[in-house]
């Protein structure tokens, strides 16, 4: 089995090893090496990425014959040693959303009896799922308050192999779901729980912790945060927003979101009166189309760039007072054509069987009520081309 450098020294970064075994699987290339720095995906921390000999690493995974590294390419036949490069900012941050994680579970477990029961470490935030079906603000910001304190102490973080027998005599949070040997990580009074991953020495290298929101999940609840360096990128994530909002809005960030409500409020009134004038013109123009039709059995008329909604709600106003006539409302799009078949109340027609005969025209789809349907296709012909067509059946 591989022997594993980064539970010797989780900061070693570089390192030289003899290449035990080049092979492929349905994942790629792999390589075998005697001993690696490369951690494995597992206990919810990804494996790391990096290169040997100036190869990329992809994926790290565990497997019966140890670690395989999986490589962008195969390497060169009859390579005996290889040299190996960790990406660094990618393994510090693990250890440190890792670490952020076993201070948090542990203040939601002592401090508030709340278990955790699952952690994912996700490429920008982290989650873990709390046996609990809420959260108050007072809570969390007491939770916070005590993780990011425990960090500020830069408390030891110690890890220790011990026999399952001997890990017990630990207050452990939860029994270990492994025999024989175990990896215990220690926060002395603080944490005590088996895990095979990546740490910092100390909890100051966690730097600060951040809780971003949770969600229901099922009965229990998803907490959101971040650790460490991507605190700060969240920081500048954030400050970004408001320094833009701001050249938008001019007013100081604590009257931003008053402000973007009111403005938001006063959009929705206008968009709300506009809707309403627009009703009003579709009216004017059913009453004029009305006039101009003079009694006529088909009512017909083409359109350009007008949306099938405006097609739907003019047909719609000119058919309840034109009960003994059909009606034909087409629009040109760019490349399509929508139109609009209905008839009033005292004829007795399926517009669908109508509707299913010219579709085919337009290479189209559509469908609706016996009196009222409405499609689209492409525009292969013209739209008053069209409307003679669907008046010739009627």
């Amino acid at each position: 089995m591989t022997r594993k450098l980064y539970y010797i020294d989780p900061y070693q970064m570089d390192f030289e090893s003899k290449v035990i075994k080049i092979d492929e699987d349905e994942r790629g290339f792999y390589v075998v090496l005697e001993e690696t720095a490369f951690y494995p995906t597992g206990g919810g921390q990804p494996h790391d990425i990096g290169t040997l000999n100036g190869v990329k690493v992809f994926d790290v995974e565990e497997a019966e014959d140890g670690v395989r590294h999986y490589t962008k390419e195969k390497l060169p036949y009859g390579v005996v040693n290889v040299h190996g490069s960790i990406d660094q900012e990618r393994r510090v941050d693990h250890m440190q959303q890792h670490s952020g994680q076993h201070i948090i579970s542990a203040v939601f477990h002592d401090q508030f009896g709340i278990p955790t029961t699952s952690f994912h470490l996700g490429k920008d935030t982290a989650t873990i799922d709390l046996d609990t079906e809420h959260l108050n603000d007072d809570l969390l910001k007491k939770a916070e308050e005590q993780v990011n304190k425990i960090i500020r102490d830069n408390m030891p973080v110690e890890t220790k192999w011990m026999s399952v027998k001997e890990a017990a005599g630990y207050p452990l949070r939860k029994p270990l779901a492994v025999d024989g040997e175990v990896r215990l990580v220690v926060i002395p009074g603080i944490d005590y729980n088996g895990c095979g991953g990546t740490h910092p020495n100390f909890t100051g290298e966690v730097m600060a912790v951040k809780f971003l929101g949770w969600t229901k999940n099922k009965k229990q609840v998803r907490l959101e945060f971040v650790c460490g360096q991507r605190v700060l990128d969240k920081l500048g994530q954030k400050h970004q927003v408001v320094t833009g909002m701001k050249r938008i809005v001019p007013k100081p960030e604590h009257q931003l979101v008053e402000e973007v409500y009111e403005m938001i409020k006063v959009s929705k009134e206008k968009d709300k009166r506009i809707a309403e004038l627009e009703e009003q013109l579709l009216q004017h123009e059913a009453r004029e189309i009305l006039s101009a039709s003079q009694g006529e059995r088909v009512i017909q008329r083409f359109f350009k760039a007008r949306s099938i909604k405006v097609l739907q709600s003019l047909g719609k106003a000119i058919i309840e007072e034109a009960s003994n006539a059909y009606l034909i409302l087409v629009s040109e799009q760019d490349h399509q054509l929508q139109f609009v078949l209905a008839h009033g109340a005292d004829v007795n027609r399926n517009m669908n069987e109508v509707a299913q005969q010219i579709l085919p025209l337009i290479e189209g789809k559509g469908g609706g009520k016996p009196n009222f349907v409405q499609g689209g296709g492409k525009k292969v012909i013209d739209g008053e081309t069209f409307a003679e067509r669907v008046k010739a059946l009627l």
